[in-house]
C-alpha cells in the first residue's frame, strides 16, 4: 500500500475528536488531498466543516485504509457499520484504547489486516509518540504505510507483540498525566518555599520541559545528564538524596504507578 492507494481509494477516519483532528490536520499539511477523506463523526467541529474532507457521506467501496478514533466507549456502536469494510483488502487501524486485535478480527473478520496503536496526548502538538502491533493479516507495507500517517503526530516504535500494549499504556499513554502532576507538585513546592504561585508555575513548566528537551535531544543517557547536574554534596545531591530514596522515592513510587495502570489497561480489554 502507498500514498497513492490512499489518494485514489481513499482514506476514511472513523472519529474526530482531538486526536483524529490532530491526524488529520497532519495528512493535509503534508499534502494528502482533502477529497481523499471521509470522516464519520456524529458531531463535527467547525474547523472540520472547513477543511473540504467528505463528512458522514456514503463512504468509497473499497477505502485502502480505514483509521478508528473513537473512545472506546462508542466502539461497540461505531465499528458494526464499517463491517462489509472486513474485506481483506482495506488496512484497518485503531488508535483506540483498551481494544484488542481480537476484538476487532470479531467484528470485521480474520482476513482483515489491522494494526493497533497507542499514542499520547502530546499527538496534539505532533510530539506524541505511538506504539503500534499488526495482526497475522497486517504485512510489511501495511506497518510501513500506517508508520507513515501517524508521523503527523510523532514518533512511532513497534512492539514485538500485542501483551505489549498494557505496559506501553503504564509508560507513554497515561505517562503525560505523570508529568503534568511533576509540574502542579514542583510548583507547589516552589510556592512553600516562598515563591509566588505564577512565578513557581512558569519556572516549574520551563525546566520540565527545558529538561524532556535536552534529555530528548543528547546523545547522553537520562543517568548521565543527571549525574552531569549534580555537583558533590551540593544542592541537586541534597534533592536527589530525596527523590532516589528506595522506599519513598521515585523508583519505587513510578514503579507502582506504572503497573497499576498496566493492570488497569488489562483489565479494561477484558472487558
Amino acid at each position: 500500500m502507498t500514498t497513492t492507494d490512499i489518494e485514489t481509494r481513499g482514506l476514511v477516519l472513523l472519529g474526530c475528536g482531538k486526536m483524529g483532528s490532530a491526524m488529520l490536520a497532519g495528512w493535509l499539511e503534508g499534502g494528502l488531498p482533502a477529497s481523499s477523506v471521509w470522516v464519520l463523526d456524529p458531531h463535527p467541529s467547525d474547523w472540520l466543516k472547513g477543511t473540504g474532507v467528505h463528512i458522514n457521506v456514503e463512504l468509497p467501496a473499497v477505502p485502502a485504509l480505514v483509521l478508528i478514533a473513537v473512545k472506546p466507549q462508542m466502539m461497540g456502536a461505531a465499528l458494526p457499520k464499517l463491517q462489509a469494510l472486513g474485506n481483506g483488502e482495506t488496512l484497518f487501524v485503531s488508535v483506540a484504547a483498551g481494544t484488542s486485535i481480537a476484538s476487532f478480527e470479531a467484528i470485521l473478520g480474520e482476513q482483515t489486516p489491522i494494526v493497533r496503536a497507542m499514542p499520547n496526548t502530546p499527538a496534539a502538538i505532533g510530539q506524541g509518540i505511538t506504539a503500534l502491533i499488526g495482526n497475522a493479516r497486517a504485512t510489511a507495507a501495511n506497518l510501513d504505510m500506517t508508520e507513515e500517517l501517524l508521523a503527523a503526530i510523532g514518533q512511532t516504535v513497534r512492539l514485538e507483540s500485542e501483551a505489549q500494549m498494557d505496559a506501553v499504556t503504564g509508560v507513554s499513554g497515561s505517562g503525560p498525566a505523570y508529568v503534568f502532576h511533576l509540574i502542579e507538585t514542583l510548583a507547589a513546592a516552589g510556592e512553600a518555599q516562598g515563591l509566588p504561585a505564577e512565578l513557581a508555575l512558569t519556572l516549574a513548566k520551563a525546566t520540565v520541559a527545558g529538561a524532556g528537551a535536552l534529555a530528548a535531544a543528547s546523545d547522553e543517557s537520562p543517568s548521565q545528564l543527571r549525574v552531569n547536574v549534580t555537583s558533590p554534596n551540593g544542592t541537586t545531591q541534597a534533592a536527589l538524596e530525596v527523590l532516589m530514596d528506595d522506599k519513598t522515592g521515585f523508583p519505587d513510587l513510578l514503579k507502582r504507578a506504572v503497573a497499576a495502570a498496566a493492570n488497569r489497561s488489562e483489565e479494561l480489554s477484558r472487558g
